[in-house]
């Protein structure tokens, strides 16, 4: 019977990152299961190396088929507004790494000092900092809040490569009296600042399948990569897992395993957990799952970061030149200032190009999200079968405080889009939505991109119906007037129109065994059962003030160390 001391579920970024640490002890062997297929630097495709990531993160290759979730809260109590839409989890090798926005910053000191209210003191922020400089190679910035020798590529843009239409706007703001900060992830405070990437001085992704998971790394004979393999449960005898049934051509088979960690993501993860019987007692027997630990906190804490935009249809002039080029140039922190909410609670992102089709080259975005949300959701299984994706909802909004942000931000955004200033880069502004229709044109293809070149040829040779055009065709019938002239108006279109920024954290939360709703401890170990952690962000009690990949992988290089340190206590007494 096949046998390795870890078995990670998930080959992710966390994933990813545990494969490669915990190999560097030859004595150590692990087996990490991916569901989705191989990534390499010799086979991976080019939209996942390019530098430019809208035609990776939408293709529907490298996501879950028929995950959805519901997005907007309950404005009402009615029905209406609850919608579902696809949401886009990746499924290959590196996971969203590989997939991603490619933005590389990392939150605010107090995000991770809330976290030691939850994990313990080692998780406050000057614990967090080391594994930040410990993961990145940072080609701008030295001092104290950087790493020079890590295996992610950090790099910045330089205002001479940003749009006509990014800097306009990123002067306006400044002009405004917000500050320009030249490093996003060093002191927090509010101003303009150049985006951080994971972009590599070849204008390639760095995606934690590559960086970690490098030829010398594979070629490690006590590590072993199991890609296109679905994992169907983990086996416990008793309380203490043993390892995990994964699917087959001859039908399930058993993997056994010292201990097992689960790197499956904020979704899927605590699916797993509660379909091998960790999760609330009374869920369990309702699906007749055998209930190994009742543990109510199992896919609750769902947490993101909940988004809206504003977009302008550009003057040539304004429009990104360098199609292969990064489209989020600029972020703009800054403070709501509403009671409860932390400094840096809101992000701006000034995007040049809002897709990657000819039409998406025309239009410039400013888009926003509540940097720090309060509103909270859930994942539950409808099925025990592994093929059938968990119910998703989000809950977005459902905090008055994020409905109340939201709102003041579009307000922001219009005023911004609309001043003056701005009329020399871009001419009719409009409220986007990003809808199944918008997503289902942003699918990579011939027959999308024929249609928005016509489409926006037509805008550029007939600017006396942009307006009519747009307003009919791109919003259907949605107008700023319409959203400005009426509060109530413009919360329902909040509702209908918030998205996430695919940042989901927070469904096996980390807390003390007593706490009712925690699932695993500082160092990821599951209570109640043995020789299992959970890995990933679903382990994060509070979502960073941040993209959250480079969390992610901080956290999965802290784990890793968590788990060196204990199998090396465990060798010695």
């Amino acid at each position: 019977m096949t046998r390795y001391d870890y078995v990670i579920i998930g080959g992710g970024s966390s994933g990813c990152v545990l494969a490669a640490r915990l190999t560097e002890d030859p004595d150590c062997s692990v087996l990490l299961i991916e569901a989705g297929k191989d990534i390499s630097r010799e086979n991976a495709p080019e939209e996942v190396l390019s530098g430019y990531p809208a035609k990776a993160y939408f293709n529907k290759d490298f996501t879950w088929p028929g995950l959805q979730a519901f997005l907007g809260g309950t404005l009402g109590n009615r029905a209406e507004t609850r919608r579902t839409a696809k949401y886009e989890q990746a499924r290959l090798l590196g996971g969203g790494s590989s997939i991603n926005g490619l933005i590389a910053n990392r939150g605010a000191p107090t995000d991770y000092d809330r976290w030691a209210e939850y994990g313990g003191p080692e998780w406050r922020w000057e614990a967090v900092l080391p594994y930040f400089r410990k993961l990145e190679r940072d080609l701008d910035c030295d001092g104290e809040y950087h790493g020079k020798d890590g295996p992610i590529t950090i790099r910045r843009f330089p205002r001479e490569d940003w749009s006509g239409f990014v800097s306009a706007v990123a002067g306006l703001l400044q002009a405004r009296g917000y500050p320009y900060i030249e490093d996003q992830n060093g002191e927090w405070r509010d101003g303009v600042m150049p985006v951080t990437s994971s972009i590599d001085e070849n204008e390639q992704r760095v995606s934690c399948a590559l960086a970690y998971l490098t030829p010398s790394v594979r070629q490690r004979p006590n590590l072993t990569i199991l890609t296109e393999t679905m994992v169907r449960r983990i086996v416990f005898e008793g309380r203490q897992a043993v390892g995990v049934e994964i699917e087959s051509g001859a039908g399930p088979r058993r993997i056994d395993a010292d201990e097992v960690l689960l790197c499956a993501g904020t979704v899927h993860s605590p699916a797993m957990l509660i379909r091998s019987g960790i999760g609330r007692a009374a869920d369990l027997r309702e699906l007749g799952i055998e209930v190994v630990a009742d543990r109510a906190g199992v896919g609750q804490n769902l947490q993101e970061h909940p988004a809206i935009s504003v977009s302008c249809y550009l003057r040539p002039a304004a429009r990104l030149k360098n199609l292969n080029r990064h489209h989020t140039q600029v972020h703009v922190r800054f403070s709501s200032g509403v009671e409860g909410c932390a400094p840096g609670d809101m992000c701006l992102a000034l995007i040049a190009r809002s897709a990657w089709h000819a039409l998406g080259q025309r239009i410039g975005s400013l888009y926003f999200w509540v940097n720090n949300s309060h509103s909270k959701g859930h994942v539950s299984l409808r099925s025990t079968d592994v093929r059938v994706e968990p119910v998703v909802d989000f809950n977005m909004l459902s905090d008055e405080r994020d409905r109340v942000r939201l709102r003041q931000a579009f307000l922001f955004l219009a005023e911004i889009a609309h001043a003056p200033e701005l009329d020399s880069v871009r001419t009719k502004v409009f409220p986007a939505n990003f809808s199944d229709r918008v997503r289902k044109v942003s699918s990579p293809g011939l027959w999308n991109g024929i249609q928005m070149r016509v489409f926006s040829g037509l805008l550029d040779a007939a600017p006396f119906l942009r307006s009519w055009l747009v307003d009919t065709l791109v919003t259907q019938g949605i107008t700023m007037q319409a959203l400005l002239s009426d509060t109530a108006e413009l919360d329902r279109f909040l509702d209908r129109s918030v998205a996430g920024v695919w940042h989901p954290v927070g469904t096996c939360r980390m807390g003390t065994e007593d706490d009712r709703l925690a699932v695993t401890d500082g160092h990821g170990r599951v209570h109640g059962v043995g020789r299992l952690r959970v890995c990933d962000a679903s382990v994060m009690p509070t979502i960073p003030s941040a993209n959250t990949n480079i969390p992610t992988i901080m956290l999965a290089e802290k784990m890793a160390d968590f788990i060196k340190a204990e199998r090396k206590a465990l060798a010695t007494a």
